[in-house]
């Protein structure tokens, strides 16, 4: 039975999470201020925790810090409850190590539906550690079955050349992104939305936005369209397929805004690329 600690000063709201948690089947418990929380922290070592951050005698951002400074419970997932939050909160949350946020009012189904993606994503990285992956990504082979390889038409060395640079992932080894990653390099060929993404990981879209910007300097759209542009640099470099059928392939309905991207991203039209990328290797 996973313990849930709660620490909220509006004893209400602090009771309606409760019972919700108990009726869910968790072992529940609740703290009215933000002392008594880190102290039950300590007794209990919980597998989650729900702080709210406006309380009288201790915040939670000094909840957060003094549940990280000591070694049974640095790990230990935090939400933060608040009714109302800024970049800068956001910001100092995320510096201080929280794991999400929740905005009050909230309803129970999401309030649940925050702690359930919680719990499964620390599943997840102690499975992931558990078998010594360290959140290094996999990249799956780029070329489809379906589409005439260059090397398959004598031009071996040119594919080979390009297999090769397409090896390592083009995504940073951050354990705390992994998941987010590996759902963008599962997804890109169709339509995804950051709020995908999101759900995926298991973080609010707010929080997702400033933890991979301030991770990676990028946001999760320009990730996207990165690991579509490596496709479609891969494609364009090893097939003799039209621009087209790359688009498609790459995770673009439309052509058009395809070859704008491309040429925004490259400085040079599809085209344009194919014929310089083939040159330049084969010279």
């Amino acid at each position: 039975m996973k313990t849930i600690l709660i620490i909220e000063d509006e004893a209400q709201t602090r009771n309606i999470f409760l019972k919700c948690l108990e009726f869910e089947g968790f072992c529940a418990v609740g703290a009215s201020d933000g002392s008594t929380g880190v102290a039950l922290a300590l007794r209990h070592t919980p597998d989650l925790v729900v702080c709210d951050i406006m309380m009288p005698d201790m915040d939670g951002y000094s909840v957060l810090s003094a549940l990280r400074k000591t070694r049974q419970t640095a790990l230990i997932p935090l939400i933060f409850l608040t009714a109302k939050v800024t970049m800068a909160d956001l910001r100092r949350g995320m510096e201080l190590g929280a794991d999400d946020y929740l905005t009050k009012p909230c309803t129970v189904e999401q309030f649940l539906a925050a702690i359930n993606s919680r719990l499964h994503r620390q599943e997840q990285l102690t499975a992931l550690y558990s078998n010594g992956q360290g959140g290094q990504s996999q990249t799956p082979a780029h070329l489809d079955s379906g589409f005439t390889s260059l090397s398959e038409r004598g031009g071996g060395e040119l594919a080979q050349a390009f297999c090769n640079a397409g090896e390592a992932s083009i995504f940073p080894a951050d354990p705390r992104l992994a998941s987010v990653f590996r759902y963008i390099e599962t997804h890109y060929r169709r339509p995804i939305s950051l709020s995908d993404v999101a759900q995926e990981a298991g973080y609010s879209p707010a929080y997702l936005t400033n933890l991979v910007q301030s991770h990676t300097g990028r946001t999760v759209k320009q990730w996207i369209i990165e690991r579509r542009m490596a496709e479609a640099k891969t494609l364009l470099a090893t097939t003799t397929q039209s621009v087209r059928r790359i688009a498609e392939a790459s995770g673009y309905s439309d052509a058009g805004y395809f070859t704008r991207q491309f040429r925004q991203f490259h400085g040079v039209s599809p085209q344009v690329w194919r014929r310089q990328s083939v040159a330049e290797i084969t010279d």
